[in-house]
């Protein structure tokens, strides 16, 4: 009898792990150490275009700052994850762009107020409003979730560069993390933590350029965030890539908003992608991760020395 239920029971648990879904296949970057990242974002004439992904690629079904998000990007094609880290009332670092909840989980009140077991009560809406299962992530569990997957982008908000630096380094994530910085100061602050670091740094005029080259730190720690807007000065591409830098573009505050209100059809949005590549710019961070992603695959298949680093 005892033999029978024990048959029944391995039956039956086999039958639920068949029926779980499987893990979706994803886009990954693969950076194995703080010198391959390096590499990786090193400028050359055969560089690949690729995304960063605002909040990490939000749409519907699916919340900003989210890991399962983050995988639903992935799983459409190869991207870097920007994400917003905050400190909680007892001192833990979540990703919420916000200051408050209001607008982003079905909780209230500034993120501040808020001990992480008490974040960790709340769900997570999506872009329609809608609320999800999903719940808020931490900065812990977002690095250690991108190592041989991507590489996340770790804005500021109210965590100042060196803690942000530091988390990378206790996770043992300088392969997989970059921070934005956005004076020279902090720059030069992350950089006093760990020469490791890679940075987001403002490259939009040249006087940030001349700062840049006066401020001690490599540009080989340095990939540049040109302008939101557009027809921004070609001239900035090219000293930023003399110097063996790559160069972001946004598209959030352009097409993807001009797609999203109805005022420009698909076509031209996949045309206002590659438009930005050819000012320039080597990544585009867009809200609009999985059409972006789509526009720039077919640059994707060109021959070049940077295909050992994304894998699928």
């Amino acid at each position: 009898m005892k033999i029978k239920i024990l048959v029944l029971f391995f039956i039956a648990a086999a039958a639920c792990a068949f029926q779980r879904p499987a893990a979706p296949r994803l886009h990954t970057i693969q950076t194995g150490s703080a010198q391959a990242l390096k590499a990786f974002l090193k400028y050359t004439p055969d560089r690949l275009p690729f995304i960063c992904a605002h909040r990490g690629g939000p749409r519907k079904g699916f919340p900003e700052n989210c890991i399962p998000t983050f995988e639903n990007t992935l799983a459409h094609n190869p991207a870097m994850l920007e994400i917003d880290p905050r400190y909680t009332k007892d001192g833990h670092i979540v990703l919420m762009h916000d200051p408050t909840l209001d607008r982003t989980t079905n909780g209230q009140g500034k993120v501040s107020d808020h001990t992480l077991a008490e974040l960790r009560q709340l769900r997570l809406k999506d872009t329609e409003g809608h609320l999800t299962d999903y719940t808020i992530p931490t900065l812990d569990e977002a690095l250690e979730w991108a190592k041989g997957k991507t590489v996340l982008v770790i804005d500021a908000k109210d965590v100042p560069v060196e803690a942000r630096a530091k988390k990378v380094l206790e996770h043992g994530a300088q392969a997989n993390a970059i921070v934005i910085a956005y004076s020279i100061d902090d720059i030069k602050k992350c950089y006093q933590v760990s020469s490791d670091i890679v940075m987001e740094v403002m490259t939009g005029k040249m006087a940030h350029v001349k700062q840049l080259d006066e401020s001690g730190v490599p540009w080989e720690n340095i990939i540049g965030f040109v302008s939101h807007e557009l027809s921004p000065d070609s001239a900035i591409f090219r000293e930023v890539h003399q110097r063996g830098s790559m160069c972001i573009l946004g598209s959030s505050r352009n097409y993807d908003r001009q797609f999203t209100s109805g005022k420009i059809t698909a076509e031209a949005l996949e045309k206002g992608y590659l438009s930005l590549i050819s000012y320039g710019a080597d990544v585009i961070e867009a809200d609009l991760s999985i059409e972006s992603g789509a526009a720039l695959k077919p640059l994707q298949t060109a021959a070049s020395s940077k295909s050992k680093f994304f894998r699928y």
